[in-house]
């Protein structure tokens, strides 16, 4: 697998997108509501709408899987925990944690 992204999530999503987009120079590559990725070499880095909570919960590190749920079969027989696979409209996704208790996820976007 390779990573794909990580997810921050902020309540400041303009000052968030200069600070990535102006600031760092990082290319925008897409601008959803309520989402906004930029390009950062191998991966992208994802700004999601909602509460930011510096300290109390770390970045989502996102996986990318053709197959999310035949990839989270495969990671729940190595020992993993992962919760259900969810396919909405567009992509399909299935959040979990390490055994530390960090936000990991795969996803087909």
């Amino acid at each position: 697998m390779k990573m794909a992204r990580v997810i921050l999530f902020t309540g400041q999503m303009d000052a968030m997108s200069k600070f990535y987009g102006e600031v760092l120079g990082l290319k925008q590559v897409t601008n959803e509501k309520g989402w906004r990725e930029f390009e950062a070499g191998g991966a992208r880095i994802a700004l999601h709408s909602g509460p930011a909570s510096p300290g109390r919960k770390g970045p989502k590190i996102v996986f990318h899987a053709e197959d999310v749920p035949a990839m989270r079969e495969k990671l729940v027989g190595r020992g993993a925990k992962f919760g259900e696979a969810r396919q909405g409209d567009v992509f399909c996704l299935c959040d979990g944690k390490d055994p530390d208790g960090n936000p990991v996820q795969l996803s087909d976007r």
